[in-house]
């Protein structure tokens, strides 16, 4: 009985096809895009450095003493104290522009998310004469700088108080409702081509059950796109959080002994300007932690929700 001993070829690295030249380890590098990954990945780590060593600077700051940071700036606290908390939201009356704020926030951002998600609803799914032309007025909107409109805006709105004082200057509808209109183009952009993806046969099985356009909408359209409405609604928590210019050219007290309902963004500029020759960083500094604190804990909340909804549109 005899046995045979097949030979076969050693083990050799991988090669390039149609050729029998061993493909090295730097060219396996390069073929899958490692010189790619690595600029991208040093790129955002710079990006990332930029970004959280400033607030990592203003907030250790905001622990710190007049003399600290007078003696150096960028040391490590040695001795932590919330003094400078107390001192901005009484003294600096951080407290009130902090509520004013999120009165504000809590009525543009609902009006903002409903009106947008039925408009662009409808112009998604609906189709109807001069469905393209309204929709390509809210993209225009979007691309309209809002410092063009500051002027006959302030005029409009202080025509409105004349009808009402609800709705006039230095009042929270009237600015609920200019953030409204401010907000509307984007979400509108964005949610139009997120229900454009969603898929038609839940909507149609629900209509054929019975269901009204405005309960499909409501309870089967609204769940699905629950990642996009989550995604838009931040980018409007960030835009309208950290407005300026539009409280500061409708938010003015507009006679003696009327109250102040000026934003948080103001607050923080009157926090710097109210001490005048007088240093009072720590003060300022805990003011911008009470402000950013928020806005972080919202994205860090909903982080995932963000990158789904952002990402779903083009995955779908």
């Amino acid at each position: 009985m005899s046995t045979s001993i097949e030979k076969t070829a050693p083990v050799t690295a991988p090669e390039r096809a149609g050729g029998s030249r061993p493909v090295s380890r730097t060219e396996r590098f390069a073929d899958s895009g490692g010189v790619l990954n690595v600029f991208s990945h040093g790129f955002l780590a710079l990006w990332a450095v930029l970004i959280v060593f400033p607030l990592l600077w203003v907030v250790l700051g905001s622990f710190k003493t007049d003399a600290q940071i007078n003696g150096s700036a960028w040391s490590w606290p040695s001795h932590w104290s919330f003094k400078a908390f107390g001192s901005a939201w009484t003294k600096g009356h951080i407290g009130g522009f902090f509520a004013n704020t999120l009165i504000v926030l809590a009525g543009s951002l609902t009006l903002t998310m409903l009106l947008g998600a039925m408009a662009a609803y409808v112009l998604a799914r609906y189709e109807f004469k001069g469905n393209r032309l309204i929709y390509f007025f809210f993209v225009a909107g979007a691309m309209f700088p809002v410092y063009l409109a500051l002027v006959p805006l302030f005029f409009m709105v202080r025509n409105l108080g004349e009808i009402s004082p609800l709705l006039g200057l230095n009042s929270y509808l009237g600015l609920i409702l200019v953030y409204v209109a401010y907000s509307l183009p984007f979400t509108v952009f964005f949610l139009h081509s997120f229900f454009r993806t969603l898929p038609t046969a839940v909507h149609e099985a629900a209509m054929l059950d019975g269901c009204s356009h405005t309960r499909a909408f409501f309870q089967v359209m609204v769940p699905l796109a629950k990642p996009g409405l989550i995604s838009v609604g931040i980018f409007n928590v960030l835009g309208q959080w950290n407005q300026y210019i539009l409280p500061v050219t409708l938010m003015q007290p507009t006679s003696a002994g009327e109250a102040d309902h000026s934003m948080l963004a103001q607050g923080l500029v009157n926090l710097a300007l109210q001490s005048g020759y007088k240093s009072d960083a720590p003060a300022l500094f805990a003011g911008m932690t009470i402000a950013m604190l928020p806005v972080l804990v919202v994205y860090l909340s909903f982080q995932r929700q963000v990158q789904s909804g952002l990402t779903s549109a083009t995955l779908k």
